[in-house]
């Protein structure tokens, strides 16, 4: 039960993570009010890390910034590793 309530979040987290990347994308290209780096980190940290590397990679938004050029691949071999662990 715990185990299907993960996997729904981490299902959840990373769709939102992968359309903030797209809309802060959008808005960058509007020059509108943007998404605030720290959320967008944020939302990888909570488990969004493979969602946010798939929007990065999509959206060619943020590839070009070290701490989410590497941060977000960095997020996402932690977590791969802890639930490895935790298995």
């Amino acid at each position: 039960m715990l185990e299907n309530i993960l996997v729904v979040y981490l299902v959840l987290v990373n769709i939102a993570a992968f359309g903030m990347y797209g809309m802060d994308k959008q808005k960058a290209i509007r020059k509108q009010w943007r998404i605030p780096e720290a959320q967008l980190l944020a939302v990888a940290a909570i488990g969004g890390s493979a969602g946010a590397l798939l929007g990065m990679q999509f959206f060619h938004h943020k590839t070009r910034k070290w701490k989410f050029r590497l941060g977000v691949p960095l997020i996402l071999a932690v977590q791969l590793i802890m639930w490895r662990v935790l298995q």
